[in-house]
């Protein structure tokens, strides 16, 4: 049930633009990816996925390099995502970043 639910509300906001994905393929298969939700300039990661060894970090390092987010919330903070560039912020400076990049417009 839960699932269903899930994969309902990503449909939807992918009809209203706000859900979004980075895939890599190889050839036709899709290999690894993530996904979340866009919030103005700013990327709310759900989940990442790999059917090959190194999860994802393809994807999540063009997430990054694309230019496109001032933000991007990883929702949990590891050492991994510490190698790749993460770092803590409080939520205090969270909720002023969606307020500054996407509730003002």
């Amino acid at each position: 049930m839960r699932l269903r639910i899930k994969v309902e509300s990503y449909t939807q906001l992918h009809h209203l633009g706000y859900a979004k994905s980075v895939e890599v393929w190889e050839g036709d298969n899709l290999i690894r990816g993530l996904y979340g939700v866009e919030v103005g300039n700013i990327f709310c990661g759900e989940s990442m996925f790999s059917l090959q060894p190194n999860p994802s970090k393809l994807a999540l390092i063009h997430l990054c390099k694309s230019g496109k987010y001032k933000l991007v919330d990883c929702q949990l903070y590891t050492a991994h995502l510490e190698s790749l560039g993460a770092r803590m912020i409080s939520r205090d400076t969270f909720l002023e970043e969606l307020k500054v990049n996407y509730l003002k417009k």
